[in-house]
Parts: structure tokens; sequence; C-alpha cells
């Protein structure tokens, strides 16, 4: 069956993650840095109390130096000549306390840190799954699973170290920077200077560096994408079994593999990219402690001398500026590649659905219930070109309380298009279809749906228990409700004949169900919905006559005194529907009872008549 009565939407098509890696640049979002830190705002006070350690860490952090210029002229080399060991040993325990204290504060700080930065990505990651889950279902045909899924996981993830450090890391980088060059200056300006001198150009290459590390970034995104996408597409049951069918199972591990060694080749670029730029760094900052003692000499010989605690505590506090300079620039680098992955989960959030519900929905008309019509719709799919013929083209017929309607005719007539418009899943092109007597656009979607039932030609199951799959519908509903549904739809001996009854697992997609079972439990499961609208389609084409005979009394029953739409393949299942719709490229060519169509001798009679002849020659 195809979906849009044309081409299907073939496995190697065209979806925005394919787009844009050949593109090979991440999508522009505005006001990015501020959303960023937007995700951050319902964790104030935690935040809050993360910048307080970090500030009371930092300042703390400026203090040994100090007492190390005392230690040593006041207590090692005091001006009397021989050393005050009362004074240096209320500097060495003032030290080691401000080293306890700092050690106890940052273990506090990661605490705080990784709380905040988990819950952030932890939110991150439930929003995205609640927007997507908002989008109509035009995305979804036109987008990969796998894509969709890297998004939340390979995305998501690959931004979690910048969540969880980045505030921390530079409020307390920047604070601890600020306050050893505060102390550098305390001690000496001129050995300062001699410190700083390289800090511009350090910071003028990592904003080169950052900008080829974002560009790797994008592309290692869009390659593990692309490697989640064919991990789903083939390594599922489905994947599987059409591989080993057709023998291809060397070609799938040759495209994964080749998808492989690109991800490797990106991820190895990724690393490197930054090597040379943090090597010639500590290069600088390793070797400014022997420039500043030959500095110093300099400035012993030929201006005001320098005590030699002066020069200890001065290479002390620029020691301690280097773990937090090259900490600045890594997160610096760091936050300019996760801008691309940023970008792509925020191209996502700015995806708007195009099903929304109307801001003043309408409440349905009870005493209408059940009815349906379609009025002069012409619909065309979103995701097509403008120039394509629609597929459905000014459709109109009413269904009343009850009925049950049976469209037939050739694959791609539009048949399940018309499915699709009557919970809106779709918007019509133009036109108007109205349920229990109002426009569709005009209600609830939620409600809307709550009202219908939906039983498709392959039936979707969980990898969980028959209960489990059955409660889908009705959550809440008891053991009994269910055994009554599975009663209904004369599955329940079936399931009470396996081991573990209705506890048993249905494996992936059901596979270790037969086709009959799981439309049988599919209909248990409209049926424990209990809805006043029930949709078929095509539920029972690919069944064996057998199966199809037992389905086809489980409908009939289901269907009873409720409104039912059956999308048929097989012209023998209608014959007591109230209403055929005969539908031809995507219009309604004849309509009647199968009696009426049977003596107009058109198009349906012309169905018949092939069927009748396609059965007597198997």
């Amino acid at each position: 069956m195809s979906m849009h009565g044309g081409g299907p939407m073939g496995r190697f098509s065209s979806d925005p993650d394919k787009i844009r890696a050949r593109n090979a640049e991440a999508p522009k979002i505005d006001n990015l840095l501020g959303r960023i830190f937007e995700l951050f705002k319902p964790h104030a006070k935690s935040l809050t109390g993360t910048i307080a350690l970090v500030l009371i860490g930092a300042g703390l952090s400026v203090l040994p130096p100090l007492l190390i210029q005392g230690a040593f002229n006041q207590g090692l080399f005091p001006s009397s000549g021989h050393p005050n060991l009362g004074i240096l040993t209320t500097f060495v325990f003032s030290m080691i306390g401000i080293w306890l204290l700092a050690s106890s504060l940052g273990i506090w700080q990661t605490y705080l840190t990784s709380s905040v930065g988990n819950k952030v990505m932890g939110s991150l990651r439930v929003r995205m799954f609640a927007h997507l889950q908002s989008m109509e279902l035009a995305f979804f045909t036109k987008t990969k699973t796998g894509a969709i899924q890297s998004r939340l996981s390979n995305d998501v993830g690959g931004v979690a170290g910048v969540l969880s450090n980045t505030v921390s890391s530079l409020l307390g980088s920047t604070v601890t920077v600020l306050a050893s060059m505060v102390a550098m200056l305390l001690l000496s300006w001129q050995l300062t200077i001699v410190a700083l001198i390289v800090l511009p150009l350090m910071v003028l290459l990592q904003r080169r560096v950052g900008q080829v590390r974002a560009k790797i970034a994008s592309k290692t995104q869009d390659s593990l994408s692309e490697m989640s996408s064919i991990t789903q597409e083939s390594l599922g049951v489905s994947g599987i079994l059409l591989a080993k069918s057709f023998g291809r199972q060397a070609s799938e591990v040759q495209r994964y593999e080749n998808e492989n060694k690109n991800q490797i080749g990106l991820q190895v670029r990724q690393t490197m990219s930054g090597q040379t730029f943090f090597a010639t760094v500590q290069v600088f900052m390793s070797s400014i402690p022997a420039v500043i003692y030959l500095c110093a000499g300099y400035l012993i010989l030929h201006a005001d001398p320098i005590s030699i605690g002066t020069v200890v505590a001065f290479t002390t506090a620029q020691a301690r500026l280097l773990f937090p300079m090259m900490n600045l620039l890594t997160v610096s680098l760091d936050l300019q590649t996760s801008q691309a992955l940023f970008a792509r989960i925020f191209e996502y959030f700015d995806l708007r659905p195009a099903i929304k519900n109307p801001e003043a929905p309408k409440h349905l008309d009870l005493t209408q219930l059940g009815s349906i019509s379609f009025e002069n719709v012409t619909f065309a799919y979103p995701e097509t070109g403008v120039d394509t013929e629609p597929t459905l083209k000014n459709v109109s017929f009413d269904v009343h309380p009850g009925q049950y309607v049976a469209l037939v005719g050739a694959s791609g007539s539009g048949k399940t298009t018309v499915s699709y418009l009557i919970p809106r899943f779709y918007d019509v092109s133009s036109g108007s279809v109205k349920f229990s007597g109002t426009d569709v656009r005009e209600l609830n979607q939620e409600e809307l749906i709550d009202r219908i039932g939906i039983v498709n030609q392959e039936t979707y199951l969980f990898y969980d228990t028959i209960r489990e799959n059955l409660a889908y519908a009705k959550p809440s509903a008891s053991q009994q409700e269910i055994e009554a549904a599975a009663k209904a739809a004369n599955i329940h001996d079936v399931i009470m004949g396996f081991p573990k009854g209705y506890e048993t697992m249905v494996g992936e997609r059901g596979y270790r169900l037969s086709g009959g079972e799981k439309q049988r439990i599919a209909i248990a499961r409209v049926l424990l919905k209990d809805p006043p609208v029930v949709i078929l389609d095509e539920a029972t084409s690919a069944m064996d006559t057998n199966s199809e005979r037992i389905v086809q009394a489980t409908l009939d029953a289901a269907t009873a005194n409720r409104t039912t739409i059956a999308i048929a393949h097989r012209l023998s299942t209608v014959v007591n529907a109230d209403q055929i719709l005969v539908m031809a490229h995507g219009e309604i060519v004849e309509r009647g009872t199968h009696a009426e169509l049977l003596a107009a001798d058109g198009a349906y009679a012309e169905l018949v008549r092939s069927q009748n002849t396609l059965n007597h020659s198997k």
C-alpha cells in the first residue's frame, strides 16, 4: 500500500539531515547563546549556589601566592637574617587550611554542577521528545527515524559536557584568571606585562581553531545521524528479513562500514584540530617561569630590587594562571564546537506543527456523534511538489451515524488518504471534512482522536506483553475489561493457549504472532477504546482465506452499531455495506449498495468480475 497513492518514499530519499550533510554547514539559529543560557533558568537556585561556590573558590585561590611571599620574606628570610619559625608556621598552616577549604568547596561545587547540567540535559531531551510527538504525520514520512533518534541521543548527548561544566568553568576560570592577574600586579607590574604579552595571540588562535572544530562537529553529527539511520533500517526485524531474503547482508555491512570510516576520520580530525594550538599554548605558558627568572635577574641588576619571596610568589601565581587559562580556552573551544550541536537541536525546536488545535476549539455535538461528511475535498500531500496532481479531487460524501461505508478502488486511487483526513492527520487543501457536524479543523484533536478507532493493514505491536499492547488503548483498563475486549475480538482463547497467557512477550513488532493473531489483537485494542467510529484500512488483505474468515467475522461483530469506514481490497468483505464508494484517480466515480452497483454494470462491476476471475484461476 502506497501512503501517497504514488511512488513510495524510498529508503534513500532526502531528509533534512542528508541535505545538510551535503552542504556541510550547521543551520543558522538566531540568538543561539542566549537560547542556550535560557535552558538554565528553571535551575536558578542551584545555579546561584554554584556561582557562589565558584566565586569563593576563586577568591581563595589568590591567597596562597601572597602567603608564600610572606612565608619567604617574613618567615624564611626576614630582614633580621634568621628564620622566624612562629611566623613561618602561621603562614604554612594558613595555606593548608585554605587548600582544605577550597577542596571541600570544590566537591560541593562539582555535585551542584553535575546536578544542574544533567537536569538541563534531561529536560532538553524530554522537551525534544514531546515536541516531536506534536509534529504532524508529514514530518515523519519525509524524515528518517534514525535521523530523529540521532537528534535525541547523539546531539543532546554531545552537549552534555557543555551543559554540565560550561557555566561553572567559564565563571570559575574567569574569576581565577582575574584574581591571579591582580595578585601578579600587586607583586610586580613589570613581570605581569612579560607574563601576559602573548595572551592576545592565544585568543586569536583559539577563535580560528574553534571555527574549524565547529564545522567538523556538524559533519560528525550528520555522519552519526546517517549511522543511526542505517542501524535502524537494517537491524530491525523487517530490515533483517529483507536483507536475508535478497542476500544483501554483505552490502548492508559495506554501507555501514563506509559510513563508519567517514565517522572515524571525522572523530580523528576533531580530536587533532586543536592539538597544535594547545601544545603551543602549553609551551608558551610553561616557558614563562623561565623568562620570569631572567627578567627578575635583569630587574635586580638594573632597577628596583625584587625579593626572593616576591619572585617565588609571582611564579606561583603565574603557575596558577596556567590551568584556568587553559580551561578558559578549552571551554571557549567547546562552546564554539557545541554551537553546531545546539543549532541542530534548536532547528528541531523551531519546527512548527502544521496540524494545531484551534485557539477556541468547538465541542463535539453528541447528538450527531458518528456522522462524517466530506464536502468538495481536494488534497495534495505537502511533501510533494506544487505541480503534482492532487491525491483527492472534489470528493464529497456523507456517512450517517452507525452506517458501514466501504471505499474500494485500485491502488493509488486515494482510499487511504480519505482515512487520514478524518482524524486530521493532514489538513485538506480545500473543502472541508466534518465530524459530528463540525469541521475537524475547529475541534480539539485529542477529543477527535478519542472518538475514532483505527485498524491498519500492518498492525504495529510494541516489544512488550500482550496485556500491555492491549492496554495501550486504555491504560486504566482492568484485567476484566482487557479480557472482555479480547473475547469480543475472538483472540482470548488463543492468548490463554500461550504458556504465559496475557504476559506473553510478542517480540519485535509482534513477529512472534501470526498475521491473523496480530490483527485480532489490534481489533481488541480498538474495542477496548470503544470509539463510536472505526476506520478499517484493508485489515484483511494480506491474510490467507481461513485467517481472513476469522478476522472478518471479528470485524463484523466489532463494527456493529458503530460508524465504520472500511477500505476494502477484497470486495467479498463489503457486500453488506450500507454504501460503497468506488474511487479512481482521487475521485469518487460510483456510489451505491453492492446490488445497485452491480446493476449499474460500471467500474464496481468490472472490479467484481476481475476479482472473481482471479479467484477462479487460483
